[in-house]
Formats: C-alpha cells, structure tokens, sequence
C-alpha cells in the first residue's frame, strides 16, 4: 500500500528535576548543597532513508514518544540524559505542525536529520543556587517539559522526470518498458492509483529516476478525480514529461488533452509553467496517429515533440537520450536543492512582555505570560523553599507591583495558570 500523508502526535521527554540533597560534612552549613542537575529529555528525529518509498509504517504507528531524563541525584551527580528517538522516513517527506500548517523541515537526502520534538532542559539541583548569601538553598528546580506536537507528514515523490499525462495514454506502459519498474496496466482510467518510480539507464554510463505519476482529468487543481492528491509529486521532478495518445482514441482531441493538463499544473503551481517539458505523441502505431500529430503540431507551434510507441518499443532510445540531455542541461543551471529550499522572511516581530495580568469578570486575577510559564513550570509547588523562590522570582519580575497598581489586596485571588494563590503583602 502507498501512504504519502499521515498525521501523528509526538511528544520529546521531559527533563528530570533537579535534586535537593545535603552532604554531611564538618564546618559546611547544613552539610552542603549536593543535588545534582536533572538530564536532558530524550528529543525525537526524524531520519531521511532512502530505502523507504511510503509512509505506511506510521499508519499503525501514531503516537511517538521519547524518554525523559533522570533526576539529578545526590554527591552532585546529575541525571543521565532520556535517549533520542530516530524514526525512519522516506526521502521527500515534508513535515509540518498540524495546528499551524508550519513546515517544520523538508527531508531531501539520505540520512539527512530533522528534530522534531526537542525534548525538555534538566531542572537545576539546588547545589546550582548556592551563593555567599544564601550557601544551603533547600530548593532544586523542576525539568522543563518536552515539545508536545501533532505533524502532519506528506511525502512528495523525488523524481528526476515525471510522467504526466490524461488516464489511459501509456503512461505506465512507457515507464514498464524503459526501466525495472512494475505497475500495473489496464485499459480503463486510473489504474495508476500510487506513483511508480523506476531507473532508466541510458545506455552510456548516465541514468536517471523517472516516476509514473497517476493520470490527471480536468480540474485535477481543484480536487477532481485523484486531484490534488497526486499533483503535489509534480513540484518536485526536473523535467516533465508530457505523455499523450496521438491516435485520438476514444474520440479525445490530442490538442485539447495538452491543453487541459497544461491548464490543470498552472493552476496548481504557476511556477510548473518554467519547467523543461518534453512532449511525448505515444501510440504512433495505430493509423490515425502520423495525421493528428501533423495537427497537434500546427496547432500548438510545439516542433520538437518525440513520436513513440510504447507498445512496439519504437523510438524508445531517441526519447531516452533526450531527456538524459535535458537534465543535464538543468542541473547546471539550478540544482534540485534550490527548488526545495523555502523563503523565509524576517519580519521585525517585538518580544512578548514576560507576563500579562487581567480581571476576569468574577473579580479575580490572572497572571499569564511566558517568563511567567517558564518559571512556573520548573516550580516544584510541594517544596515550601520551592514555592518561596517561586515567589521571590515574580516580585523580581515586577508582577506583585503590577497587581498593586491594579488594586489587588490582602487574601484576594490570583490564577497563575492552574494554581490559585491568596496575595499576601
């Protein structure tokens, strides 16, 4: 089965606390501070493997999640770090936030690494507080969480040349016959339900990957037939190859097929219309062929189009060459790379303020914000000497004087994410 879109959820290790351990040692208040840091969460990669054509394995496979770290420990030994988990994807996988449509990373080379989900920093353990004017801190921070995240993983088939054409016109006959490639050949439309990739060897020492992609109709650009579906494997072939049945079987009009495929990739991607594109008259073998190619050609000004057949094998090697030579041609004046590499804007974003406070209509306070969160979370609230740093550091922030100004007093309430406090002056 061929699987090119699948959403998962992953989710990196959180980071260990810290410790909060006291050596016993003569002459050291309180025998010393001696907890160690927690470790590092184990993060999630995704590794490009070109041995893998599909994304199936994550159909049975939909949750991801790594290890978390240790909790740093006594004689100032930290935690060991949770392991990283690598999952295995096929070379052309795209991977986005589900949520936000981001793209996360693009995998285009084998073995090349993306990090998916960065697991969470170890929490400090209170040997790390010690100062001159605090040396025995009885509190350790707690690890920071991992990133949680749903994906959205869509494979586009990297191919040197792709096969484009109506349902029917020889498309997978074609690419039977010029490489080791199976598919499966039918004469009614949409037998190709999946790419097929092969390699075409030239015949003098060059070759090339050239991927069947499945018959487009009219209005394929907005979701008819296979749709958009199978478009998206075009964005990324070199070269196009614009197969067409010449005899005009069926009562098709080869003029009018070209037209509407070429019509059906500009409304997809605009940018398919500078492709190299080679025009392929298949089917030259039956009678009325040699006729409408004198048409097409007059018609549509093209002079260069390969007559073949697929059938009878004829004129296989001109076509075979001739694409070779095309991708030569391209790869010198743009590598596949640049094609795949995406335009990122920098825009001037300004920096959050580290909290925000609000009334609800009930009369309490919130306090949100992410300095806020990032303390918040690495508060262990069972520890009273936790708690207390917890509060030193938002006074530091300037929360208690920002609910003053907003007429907070003693005992009233105060939300910080999922805990409630009393203001206590």
């Amino acid at each position: 089965m061929f699987v090119d879109s699948v959403k998962i959820h992953v989710k990196a290790g959180d980071g260990g606390n810290g410790g909060s351990f006291f050596l016993h040692e003569k002459y050291v208040a309180m025998g010393g501070p001696s907890g160690g840091n927690g470790g590092r969460g184990g993060s999630i990669i995704f590794v490009g493997d070109e041995g893998l054509s599909t994304l199936l394995d994550f159909r049975y496979t939909r949750i991801i999640k790594a290890e978390r770290g240790q909790n740093g420990m006594d004689k100032n030994m930290f935690g060991k770090a949770g392991k990283d988990v690598y999952v295995k994807v096929p070379i052309g996988t795209t991977i986005l936030d589900a949520n936000t449509n981001v793209v996360i990373g693009d995998v285009t080379k084998h073995a090349q690494e993306v990090v998916v989900a960065e697991g969470g920093r170890g929490g400090k353990g209170n040997a790390a507080f010690a100062t001159s004017r605090n040396p025995a801190p009885e509190y350790a921070e707690k690890g920071v969480p991992g990133v949680e995240r749903d994906l959205q993983l869509e494979l586009k088939v990297l191919a040197d040349v792709g096969l484009v054409g109506f349902p029917s016109v020889g498309k997978s006959t074609l690419i039977s016959v010029v490489s080791q490639a199976k598919p499966k050949i039918a004469s009614y439309h949409f037998t190709t339900l999946h790419p097929n990739l092969g390699v075409v060897g030239v015949g003098d020492g060059r070759s090339f990957v050239i991927a069947d992609l499945p018959g487009l109709i009219e209005g394929a650009s907005m979701g008819a037939g296979l749709g958009i579906k199978f478009l998206k494997h075009i964005e990324r072939t070199r070269v196009i190859v614009h197969v067409i049945d010449m005899s005009g079987m069926e009562g098709r009009n080869p003029v009018e097929d070209y037209q509407k495929i070429r019509n059906e990739l500009l409304q997809y991607d605009e940018n398919l219309g500078s492709r190299p594109e080679i025009v392929v008259a298949n089917k030259m073998d039956l009678p009325s062929s040699n006729e409408n190619l004198s048409k097409f050609i007059a018609k549509t000004g093209i002079q260069d189009v390969v007559p073949i057949s697929a059938y009878t094998k004829t004129n296989l090697k001109q076509l075979v060459y001739k694409i070779a030579n095309t991708l030569d041609e391209v790869k010198k004046l743009k590598p596949l790379e640049e094609n795949l590499q995406e335009v990122v804007e920098y825009n001037f974003i300004p920096k959050k303020p580290d909290f925000e406070i609000y009334r609800s209509d009930d009369g309490y306070y919130h306090v949100v914000g992410e300095g806020v969160k990032k303390i918040f979370e690495r508060t262990n609230f069972e520890n009273e000497a936790s708690v207390r740093f917890f509060a030193k550091k938002l006074r530091d922030m300037g929360v208690d004087k920002k609910l003053k100004e907003l007429g907070v007093k003693n005992n009233d309430t105060v939300y910080i994410f999922d805990y409630i406090f009393e203001f206590i002056d």
